[in-house]
């Protein structure tokens, strides 16, 4: 059997998330990188290959939107911040990954899109009239969600013949996170707490309409209507001066937050998730330890329990480069990941 020419990928953003999936696209033979765009100005006409550390490639990056727009490509890896957090509108990266899904390309996002549904038949229309023009379509994945609030609890109910609750926790530090956008402007570590409500407003918003998604998602594939998904969040302040990558955390601000999600059915949760976030793991004592847990509260009654994990950021790409192949050949419309099969790591295994 001949073998399968490499699927042409271009790699849209090229921040902490992006960056590891733009290796995967330069290292495995598999795909062949056709663009970066990127949005960082000093990024513009660098190498790609040496903006991430890998010999030069030949593709340059760029800024206009235009250009890499009309590039020939199968798929387009999404990467980008979702623009709510700039103070946009969820309507923005709509309008890009429906433009881009119109040119002929299939889209791959970490901004949302796991469940559009969620936000009514205007959505889902424009969704669907994209992907009919171009003959493609659009996956939202990521690590959480995306993997661990949806896809493994899912797989774990399958174990299940009474099911009365869904738990699933992140607690994540942020002590090596690079990005003092994200753990200092979005987050709000490191406001003083008169500030902090304010600074978080569009940080709350991404939150509730990507745990909405994920959450109703998992009650639609296990027949369950849910009346209503409620949010509440809580902080924790710095007993002392914390220095972490991304900058310098004073006694007296936040240091840490504590956000749950919870979908509702006549008043009782069907299923929470519960997600921690702090500044500096070893120093935060409160709430606990970084890992992530799913509780399967029912018949049987269990609970799965990962420790640690080592470079989120790493898992979070690979969960969406892994799933390039499948989004590539799936029918043209929305793909949830009950319409695709599992993405794996098979091509990235390195034996001895």
């Amino acid at each position: 059997m001949p073998a399968q020419p490499p699927l042409r990928v271009i790699q849209w953003a090229t921040g902490a998330v992006g960056g590891y999936a733009l290796r995967s696209l330069i290292t495995r033979p598999e795909f062949e990188l056709a663009g970066v765009l990127v949005y960082d100005p000093d990024k513009v006409g660098l190498d790609a290959g040496g903006l991430v550390g890998l010999p030069e490639t030949g593709v340059l990056c760029h800024d206009d939107v235009d250009r890499v727009m009309a590039t020939e490509a199968d798929c387009v890896l999404h990467m980008p911040l979702p623009a709510a957090y700039f103070g946009g509108h969820y309507a923005s990266d709509l309008r890009t990954v429906c433009a881009l899904l119109a040119s002929g390309k299939n889209v791959i996002t970490t901004t949302g899109f796991i469940y559009p549904q969620v936000y009514g038949a205007g959505v889902v229309g424009q969704l669907e009239a994209a992907c009919e023009a171009g003959g493609t379509s659009v996956h939202g994945t990521g690590i959480n969600p995306g993997f661990m609030s949806d896809l493994l609890p899912l797989a774990l109910t399958g174990l299940s013949t009474r099911l009365d609750h869904i738990y699933v926790r992140e607690s994540s530090d942020y002590q090596g996170h690079p990005s003092r956008r994200i753990v200092m402007d979005l987050i709000g570590f490191g406001r003083p707490p008169k500030d902090y409500a304010t600074t978080v407003r569009p940080f709350r918003a991404v939150q509730r309409a990507l745990f909405s998604e994920s959450v109703q998602l998992v009650a639609e594939a296990l027949g369950v209507k849910l009346d209503e998904v409620e949010e509440t969040d809580e902080y924790e302040l710095a007993a002392e001066q914390l220095e972490i990558t991304a900058g310098v955390i004073r006694p007296g601000t936040v240091c840490a937050s504590r956000w749950i999600f919870s979908g509702l059915v006549r008043g009782r949760p069907f299923m929470t998730v519960e997600c921690v976030y702090k500044a500096d793991a070893a120093k935060v004592r409160r709430w606990p330890e970084p890992g992530f847990a799913i509780h399967i509260e029912g018949r049987p009654q269990f609970m799965l329990k990962i420790d640690e994990m080592s470079h989120g950021l790493a898992g979070a790409a690979a969960h969406a480069v892994n799933s390039i192949a499948a989004v590539c050949a799936a029918p043209p419309g929305i793909r949830t990941l009950l319409d695709l099969p599992m993405a794996t790591g098979r091509n990235t295994t390195r034996l001895p």
